[in-house]
């Protein structure tokens, strides 16, 4: 099964993920983690220009394309060798993510994205997106108070350094995305302890895995 995590900048995508992984693996499941930019070998060289500061000069198109670049080598090499070997895949942003913030963030059509990342993923999308939902403000303040920690102000801070006006749009970009596409985004509710939202998580994730075995039994 293939699952992606969606969010605003600091909605706690990575903090979920990896409690989901950790249940998963406790189960007996085998598990990939990953994410975009930057999952494979071409993705690292890719996130450092667009993560980082001195390319706050990119143009929109030129941002689409290598988001696209990173993902059609992503999938190709990494995500669907792991769900042809059968395992569960976790995915920190995909897809989705470049329909959100180039389309409703930068101006660019949303359904012209969609087809261009169908064609970059070959068809591949995941069977379930878990949007974790916060105020933007919220979202935003956790994200620069970790970048602070660690030391990423600038090497992966230029998404962070966008307007609260840009994150606003992002957050109503992807409850957008998600109501079209309902049958596969769950929308959670992050503006909480990480433990209630990882349990959440994990139960649905639970059931979702339940009923993908009932439908190959």
């Amino acid at each position: 099964m293939f699952i992606t995590f969606e969010g605003i900048e600091g909605s706690g995508k990575s903090t979920a993920l990896e409690r989901v992984r950790e249940h998963l693996e406790g189960a007996g499941r085998e598990v990939l983690v990953t994410r975009e930019p930057g999952g494979c070998r071409l993705g690292a060289t890719l996130r450092k220009l667009l993560l980082d500061m001195s390319s706050r000069d990119i143009i929109s198109e030129v941002e689409l394309f290598l988001f696209l670049a990173d993902r059609a080598q992503h999938v190709h090499e990494i995500i669907r060798p792991a769900l042809d070997a059968g395992k569960v895949v976790l995915c920190d942003r995909y897809a989705d993510s470049t329909v959100v913030y180039q389309g409703y963030g930068r101006g660019l059509d949303p359904v012209v994205l969609h087809s261009l990342n169908d064609l970059a993923v070959k068809g591949l999308w995941p069977e379930a997106t878990f949007l974790l939902d916060l105020p933007a403000e919220v979202g935003l303040n956790r994200a620069l108070a970790r970048n602070v920690t660690t030391g990423r102000q600038t090497s992966e801070g230029r998404f962070e350094a966008e307007s609260l006006d840009f994150h606003n749009s992002i957050r109503e970009g992807y409850l957008t995305w998600a109501s079209v596409n309902r049958t596969r985004f769950h929308v959670v509710d992050a503006d909480r302890a990480p433990d209630e939202v990882a349990n959440d998580v994990c139960r649905t994730v639970d059931k979702l895995l339940r009923g993908e075995e009932k439908k190959h039994a």
